[in-house]
């Protein structure tokens, strides 16, 4: 199926409406848990057994991931049923960035969207009640290069209406393409809660946006300098302008002094933009500057054009750069505009909006900038005015999207005004709180480093068109009417038949459509369902339990374009911080921790990476790094997390044969059970408070280490023997239920597959939310997946069970120790243990250890066993010996060999062959060994002796 058939087989053609259970029909028949075949379209429950399907064989990620993701997708496991009385603090709403439509998934995608999917997954079951939507960015100059490549066409060759379809029809085969791919991820959005940035609705809040600050009095248009992109031929705004480092030449020029004022002749002025000679108005010297004061108040002539222009002395020339003197044009850079401002320059456009030479460049016209650059240089040279010329490597501001130098022209654009408001913006930013602090720091320099308003129109063909008509006589602006919203000026009539200022009846339409980030910095209010409410004549949410939302996760690429134009306009609209806190991911790096680019080669596709790897494998990779911080694509993450996809599947089978399903608590818990599992709250509680706070790789580790170490390799072959003890049996269950709950919001397919094949029957949620208490557990396989989901269950919490866990786990040591020596020595692991004695903290363990390892006499020591502690070896730094000894180098090793030298434990320092050795140019290794009868075991908290083994 092509993805134009694949979106029209699944979506509705409208753009207002959402996506619903966007899955291909035919769905295929996989096997179920117990190993039955079972068609896609049948509900699990139907096909299984009141007893549940158990686990049998090996665990299958083809088959069970796919069929998870069609389920939850299919029967709407994770919809929010919006609630406008419902309490905002029992609602969780997560304010998902709108990816550009402009090709293919991304590592970035994969990962960031893995990012939200754990902190919705966790949330969903800690509070209940999560908003976790998904949008498009498909209005702009994004989707506009996508379709003409796509096409391989030119957007001027096309009339504006008929190339907004074209764009329309590429980006919905791509969003299609994109929406499966993202389904395929399992992350659980509520696909019900979809929109496009240039859908109808978000039209016309996006028009609506502009209404309200125009009538705040907080955009302006304006005729003024702005910076142009030549490729896209269309003003940007500062956020989209990046320094990129280029090569190019400094170049000496000459200028003739005109006037007779001074002595001087000439003076020299260094440029790397000969091209721009032309449009040179002015020169510019600092009144500091003494060597060139003579030069101040004369003309100068410029060279080959011969126009002659004022020389004025002005405080932010840089003395230290070039030669001091200055020439300004209209316009190379941000200081050439301050001038013409200050000193009502006169205009002169060398260069038109495509980078093209002007008819004001003579002899050049028609010639782009960089075939102009060296055709000047080569006539400067000729008529004697080149005084140097030398390469360097300098910052060149860029329009981010196509890397094109950027221009600046003079034009009419719309803007935001925001330079009055940086400290309420600032002030916002402090409100919120930053995963992690210190990317506040970044949003914090961008506001401070400021220097333009806000320019939001842009002279494209696609996007969301600005709701303005002039005055063909006054150039009046003639809104339009909030209830009309959308419309289109090119295609609709303004609202009044005359000018209210002049009475003139002809109206000409703005032609300019708005940047795509004043509309996707709306998405807070775009989800909250922000409109206007013409009877009661104000501003209303449909969804306002949503508003502010709780979590802004994003790139920290993009904190000065979305997160700040966000903060922007919600504040302005509705007085609030739009979220309470943010959650900055960092970049996925190749092997070598260098960016991934196509030019560089090392792009890693997601797909190579799903068609090798599980789902569940990729997002335990995911979690693999601290959150803001780039990271490289490690393959070791992968493969680890496929070993514990294995890991839990069989240990959840062992679990099965040792436990029934549901056993009941004993009265009296045994010590090394009542150990697991306040081990287990211990660890619970920490998890909680990691995953709150969006520490998702340390939560990661923290859970791996626990349910692999403690509970895989110590306690599960503690329960092996010891599978009809109740207290044993309680533990056991308890534990893995808890264990799975735990996983879910990390590996969600497999904890559902082996929830549902063995605990489905349990109630997911409590009846009354109010009481706190879980529903008593119904038959396996009631009701559908949404009452039976794992994902849907409570967040586990610490069920208050006390033990000494520092004894637990030195008993857990001393098991396991004795374990290693049985299998080391060939002995089976029932085989009985004559005499051990244990030095270390386990009180309370002792009848455990002696039933475990099948010990017939366990002593406790209160002393340390004779234990003598040696030199193996001493390790020198030789890099940074043999610089600081040079030859007595050989000394010190001969002395340290032959057992002649000294350890200075307090000072840290050794002695030999007369020199002092400072602690880090030696490293000492010690041993151990036991001078007493029978053999000496070591762990980390206990020392073992086995006197008759």
């Amino acid at each position: 199926m092509s993805p134009t058939e694949f979106h029209r087989a699944t979506t509705s053609s409208s753009y207002g409406l959402p996506i619903t259970a966007i899955r291909p029909t035919d769905a295929p028949t996989t096997p179920s848990p117990g190993g039955e075949s079972m068609s896609m379209d049948t509900p699990e429950s139907e096909s299984e057994s009141d007893e549940g399907p158990g686990l049998e064989g090996g665990y299958d990620p083809d088959a069970v991931e796919s069929r998870w993701q069609d389920r939850w997708v299919d029967e709407e496991v994770y919809a929010y049923e919006s609630d406008p009385e419902r309490d905002p603090n029992t609602v969780y709403a997560i304010d998902t960035p709108p990816p550009t439509v402009s090709g293919s998934l991304h590592m970035g995608h994969l990962y960031g969207s893995t990012l939200q999917d754990f902190a919705a997954r966790f949330q969903r079951m800690a509070d209940g009640e999560v908003l976790f939507p998904f949008g498009y960015d498909d209005n702009g100059i994004a989707s506009e290069r996508l379709t003409e490549e796509e096409l391989d066409i030119r957007h001027q060759d096309y009339e504006r209406r008929e190339f907004q379809e074209l764009c329309r029809e590429v980006c919905q085969e791509y969003e299609a393409e994109f929406t499966e791919k993202m389904q395929d991820l399992g992350t659980s959005i509520d696909w019900n809660s979809t929109y496009k940035t240039i859908e109808p609705r978000v039209q016309r809040i996006s028009q609506l946006s502009f209404i309200d600050l125009y009538e705040q009095d907080r955009e302006y248009r304006k005729k003024a300098p702005a910076i142009w992109c030549p490729e896209c031929e269309t003003a940007i705004s500062q956020v989209e302008m990046e320094d990129d480092e280029r090569g190019s030449h400094f170049n000496d020029i000459a200028f003739e002094v005109a006037s007779d004022g001074t002595d001087r002749e000439e003076f020299v002025i260094s440029t790397t933009r000969p091209e721009l000679i032309p449009a040179c108005v002015s020169v510019f010297v600092h009144p500091d500057d003494e060597d060139n004061q003579d030069l101040v108040g004369e003309t100068a002539r410029i060279p080959i054009f011969g126009h002659e222009v004022p020389i004025i002395a002005d405080e932010r020339v840089d003395m230290e750069k070039g030669t001091g003197v200055v020439m300004c044009c209209t316009f190379g850079d941000q200081k050439d505009i301050e001038w013409y401002q200050a000193h009502d320059l006169p205009l002169r456009v060398a260069i038109d909006e495509s980078a093209t030479m002007t008819d004001l460049a003579g002899d050049y016209e028609g010639m782009s900038t960089e075939e102009a650059r060296e055709a000047i240089v080569e006539d400067l040279e000729e008529g004697g005015y080149l005084r140097d010329r030398w390469e360097i490597t300098h910052a060149v501001g860029v329009h981010e999207r196509c890397d094109t130098p950027v221009e600046y022209r003079v034009s009419k654009q719309w803007y935001v005004e925001i330079l009055d408001h940086k400290e309420e913006y600032l002030e916002a930013g402090r409100e919120m709180d930053w995963h992690p602090e210190k990317m506040f720091t970044r949003y914090k320099h961008w506001i401070e480093g400021l220097e333009w308003d806000w320019l939001i129109s842009r002279q494209r063909d696609s996007g969301i068109p600005f709701p303005v008509w002039y005055c063909t006589e006054c150039d009046h602006e003639i809104l339009a009417e909030k209830e009309n919203l959308p419309v289109d000026p090119l295609s609709d009539d303004p609202p009044v038949d005359v000018c209210p200022e002049c009475g003139n009846d002809e109206f000409e339409p703005e032609e300019d459509v708005f940047d795509t980030w004043a509309t996707s910095s709306l998405t807070p209010l775009i989800n909250a369902g922000w409109d206007w409410d013409e009877e009661a004549e104000e501003f209303t949410m449909a969804k306002p339990e949503l508003y502010p939302f709780d979590l802004r996760p994003q790139g920290h690429d993009i904190i000065s374009f979305w997160l700040f134009h966000t903060v922007v306009k919600c504040y302005e609209h509705t007085g609030e911080v739009p979220f309470d806190a943010t959650l900055i991911n960092g970049h996925v790096l190749d092997e070598n921790r260098e960016k991934m680019s196509k030019s560089k080669g090392n792009v890693v596709a997601p797909d190579e990476v799903l068609a090798d790897y599980p789902v569940d494998a990729v997002r335990f990779w995911a979690a693999s790094a601290a959150v803001g911080d780039d990271f490289p694509y490690q393959e070791k993450d992968l493969r680890a997390g496929e070993k514990l996809l294995r890991k839990l599947w069989n240990a959840s089978k062992l679990v099965d044969t040792l436990a029934p399903a549901d056993p009941d608590e004993p009265d009296d818990l045994e010590p090394i059970d009542r150990w697991l599992l306040a081990e287990l709250d211990d660890a619970t509680a920490e998890l909680t408070d990691q995953f709150e706070n969006y520490e998702f790789a340390k939560a990661r580790d923290r859970l791996r280490t626990f349910f692999w170490n403690t509970f895989c390799d110590d306690y599960l072959e503690i329960a092996k023997g010891r599978e009809d003890n109740p207290s044993t049996q309680y533990a056991l269950r308890t534990a893995h239920r808890t264990f799975l709950e735990l996983w879910a919001p990390f590996l969600p397919h497999v904890t559902e597959e082996i929830w549902q094949a063995v605990y489905a029957g349990e109630a997911p949620r409590a009846s009354d939310e109010s009481s706190g208490e879980r529903s008593e557990p119904r038959d396996a396989g009631e009701g559908a997946l949404e009452e039976t989901s794992i994902h849907l269950r409570e967040w586990p919490e610490p069920q208050g069970y006390e033990a000494d866990l520092e004894a637990g786990e030195t008993a857990m040591e001393v098991i396991s120790a004795l374990r290693r020596y049985k299998s080391e020595n060939q002995l089976p692991l029932n085989a009985d243990l004559g005499s051990v004695s244990v030095f270390g903290a386990v009180e309370g363990f002792e009848d455990a250890i002696q039933q475990v390892m099948h010990v017939e006499q366990l002593t406790v020591l209160e002393d340390e066993p004779e234990v003598t502690t040696e030199v193996a070896s001493i390790d020198l730094d030789y890099s940074t010996l043999g610089p600081k000894f040079g030859a007595k180098v050989g000394e010190i090793d001969d002395a340290i060999d032959a057992g002649e030298y000294e350890i200075d434990d307090e000072a840290d320092v050794l002695r030999a062959a007369g020199e002092k050795l400072e602690a880090d140019l030696f490293e000492v290794d010690l041993e151990r060994t036991y001078s007493g009868e029978g053999e000496m075991i070591e762990t980390e908290s206990a020392v073992v002796v086995l006197e008759d083994a």
